[in-house]
């Protein structure tokens, strides 16, 4: 009888698929690379373990994201499984947004309707020696078109008309493993008929990072979140709350910290955490700035002690290769402050978080080179008036550190859970910036994590102010909140009671109030400083009327152009802007503070009138107005003349068009609504705008170029306003009818007092412009 034919053996021996020339890297589990195919190594352990997946883009080409993308950017975060289907090993997507504890029937449903999406599947092709481990290939996750861990998202790939991506160009460049994590960098090549930039390439090419970590097997105690103190968070939906509803859970962000001795911290004294938040310098970094960016982490230490513990978040050099040749900063073990040799101007604090319980697991600090740049021209710009060593293009080293040390410490902020408060500027009455005990003391404003950087409130003469920012105590309060060890507390609800009267014993205190920023609230407002923005503005101003008169002295150089000045110039309009905005804000003002049921007073407060018609006054005498000393001869006639009163258009229409929002004025009709009398109306509103901006026309003075473009962005934005509420029939196409009706009335009787010429021709422009408008309408 013949011999029958040997089954063929299902999965390669263990040698012909990780061969001799292979090379390996092992840690979290072992990765390989044989000549161009590259294997995971997953032991079977790690099968329905629950990882972290993190996509970042790690290098980009000009322009993708029109700048709100960097290298460094994060793309992707998403908790991913490994697990054995058959001779298969899958890749799911796995979602903790939906919850329920797995001792109730419940869970079975929650289970069944968030079926976990499978990223990839992928042949098993051996076994390591002892089977305690699938061999997977896995060039095709990273070398494919793959949604859920690329750098592109559907609305780039629209914007930039990419049809495919093209294999022949893409590959993998680097695998890494290392004790609690995984990275690949992998090139990607689009094919793309609008690159962002390099158009005549038709090509889009981007290096990505993904980092896979691993998870707690047991998530952290997660605290939840309470609105009245401002933390990034996790969602959730409990289905198995007793609630009556699919109870939705937000969990703060936050790193785990545990006493080392329990008993020493319940008496009260500083105790060390078991593991400490520790931030590596990145050797990169210049070395006159590594002392500035050691102080800018640990500056937290003090709040930390708020919180009952000592050494909580240390610096660290990184160590060299010769001290410890396996360091790296992209292994999850190590947080890094990365110093990024970049023109983008600007500096982040992201953090990888566990979504399970909001465990911070690891973060990167990212300085951006350029950032150096901002901070020199804001400096100069907001504190040059009053802070001589501010008037140079050359700050001195010891004052850019101190600003670099600010950031890092708002940056580290970020990365410890808090978002930006922009109530905390508002904490402080305005004329106190002016005090040296006080802002020295104080600070500018209550957080770090407030857009407060500089003080321009201080006038010339004020001696020994603070410039920069600095921590406040609401820093204090909300680590304390966030990061206080409460062991008796075996649940979230279970710290409700602590929590709240943490919160209950700062009620209505300003230092300690919580916001976001919001165009409606005053006391929100992004760049601000003081808790009376007319005169903040005022004094601003002011201030950047000096800096205006002076600015050509202290930015050009005999034997260079004038680039600088050019630049600082342009940044000097965008500060005048801002002053001009917090103004405005208080018009149609809402004051919010986030309250619950029981405590006292209300979540909505419209300002008060006097509050409203000072700023209205503030604003037609200092923003709608001539401007001749923010367009200093010397500086317009060096860079182009020719653009000025285009410039100024755009700049004051610009504030106009802020003042004359349609939600602005809803919410000043719904003041009348609610408070009749007391209420500073809309109707009010327009007609003080109307006195101010139309005051020549009424008194027969001359009206320069600078006021007729005023006057017709003001005629203009009345005429939209009446295009945007046409299909809404609210009050406000009314008012804006009326206005246009007035103004075509006050016009009409002007025109004959001037002498022909270019004022006569613009009133009588106005007035057939608004009659064809209202005809039409």
């Amino acid at each position: 009888m013949p011999t029958p034919p040997k089954k063929k053996a299902k999965f390669k021996p263990y040698a012909e698929v990780i061969t001799p020339e292979a090379v390996s890297d092992e840690g979290l589990f072992t990765v390989h690379r044989v000549e161009e195919d590259y294997f995971f190594e997953i032991p079977f352990a790690l099968f329905n373990r629950d990882l972290l997946l993190v996509t970042r883009i790690a290098k980009i080409p000009a322009e993708l994201g029109g700048g709100y993308l960097n290298a460094g950017s994060k793309t992707n975060e998403q908790l991913v499984r490994w697990n054995r289907v058959g001779d298969d090993v899958h890749l799911t997507s796995v979602s903790y947004s939906s919850v329920a504890d797995t001792s109730l029937p419940i869970s079975l449903s929650v289970q069944n309707n968030n079926y976990a999406p499978v990223v990839m599947s992928f042949d098993i092709s051996t076994f390591n020696a002892d089977s305690t481990a699938a061999v997977v290939k896995v060039n095709d996750l990273f070398v494919s078109d793959v949604q859920a861990i690329s750098g592109l998202s559907k609305r780039l790939r629209k914007e930039y008309e990419v049809r495919s991506l093209d294999k022949d160009r893409s590959f993998i460049s680097r695998m890494a493993s290392y004790p609690e994590n995984v990275e690949v960098r992998h090139d990607m090549t689009y094919v793309a008929n609008d690159p962002p930039s390099n158009a005549r390439t038709g090509t889009i090419s981007m290096q990505l990072s993904q980092s896979m970590y691993l998870l707690p097997e047991q998530p952290m105690q997660p605290r939840l979140y309470d609105e009245r103190v401002g933390w990034f968070t996790v969602a959730q939906v409990d289905y198995g709350s007793e609630a009556l509803k699919a109870d939705e859970k937000r969990y703060i962000k936050r790193w785990k910290l545990v006493p080392k001795d329990l008993e020493a911290y319940a008496r009260g004294e500083l105790v060390e955490p078991r593991e400490p938040i520790v931030y590596y310098l990145d050797p990169a970094t210049p070395e006159k700035f590594r002392p500035y960016f050691r102080q800018g982490i640990e500056d937290w230490q003090q709040a930390f002690e708020t919180a009952g513990f000592k050494n909580a978040i240390v610096a660290r050099d990184a160590p060299t290769p010769a001290e410890d040749p396996d360091w790296s900063p992209e292994d999850a073990r190590y947080s890094v402050v990365r110093y990024v040799a970049s023109t983008t101007r600007n500096a982040t604090g992201p953090s990888v978080v566990d979504p399970r319980s909001g465990q911070i697991i690891e973060s990167d600090i990212i300085w951006y080179h350029n950032h150096l740049r901002s901070y020199r021209n804001r400096y100069l710009l907001e504190t040059g008036a009053a802070n001589p060593s501010a008037r140079t293009l050359d700050t001195p080293d010891e004052e850019i550190g101190e600003m670099m040390r600010r950031v890092i410490s708002h940056e580290v902020g970020h990365a410890l859970g808090l978002p930006h408060n922009m109530k905390a500027s508002y904490a402080y009455p305005t004329d106190s910036l002016r005090s040296a005990n006080f802002t020295q003391t104080w600070g500018l404003a209550s957080t770090i994590m407030d857009y407060t950087r500089y003080n321009y409130v201080a006038q010339p003469g004020d001696e020994g102010v603070r410039w920069v920012r600095m921590l406040g105590p609401y820093d204090e309060y909300a680590i304390n909140w966030g990061y206080r060890y409460l062991a008796d507390a075996d649940s979230p609800t279970a710290e409700k009671d602590s929590l709240n009267a943490w919160i209950a014993a700062k009620q209505d205190d300003p230092v300690y109030l919580f916001g976001g920023y919001s165009s409606s609230d005053p006391s929100a407002q992004t760049e601000a400083v003081g808790d009376d923005p007319v005169k903040a503005s005022s004094y601003g101003m002011d201030n950047l009327n000096i800096v205006a008169e002076n600015l050509a002295d202290w930015t050009t150089r005999s034997g260079e152009d004038y680039t600088d000045l050019e630049e600082l110039y342009g940044e000097l309009l965008g500060v005048w802007s801002r002053y001009a905005a917090h103004v405005t804000a208080l018009v149609g003002g809402i004051y919010e503070q986030p309250r619950t049921a029981g405590e006292n007073g209300v979540v909505y407060t419209h300002l008060p009138t006097d509050q409203q018609r000072e700023a209205v006054a503030f604003l037609n005498e200092r923003v709608f107005t001539t401007l001749d000393w923010l367009m200093p001869r010397r500086i317009i006639a060096n860079i182009g003349s020719g653009t000025i009163v285009e410039r100024m258009r755009r700049l004051q229409s610009r504030q106009l068009d802020i003042l004359l929002d349609e939600g602005r004025l809803l919410r000043m009709i719904e003041n009348e609504a609610l408070n009749g009398k007391e209420a500073y109306t809309a109707p009010e509103m327009l007609a003080q705008l109307r006195r101010g901006l139309w005051s020549e026309a009424a008194a027969g003075r001359p009206i320069d170029v600078f006021r007729r473009n005023l006057q017709r962005a003001h005629v203009a934005r009345l005429m939209e306003l009446l295009s945007e509420d046409s299909g809404r029939s609210t009050d406000v196409a009314a008012l804006a009818r009326a206005e246009l009706n007035a103004i075509a009335r006050l016009a009409r009787t002007a025109a004959p007092r001037y002498r022909d010429g270019i004022v006569k021709y613009h009133l009588q422009e106005t007035v057939a412009g608004i009659e064809a408008t209202l005809t039409a309408k």
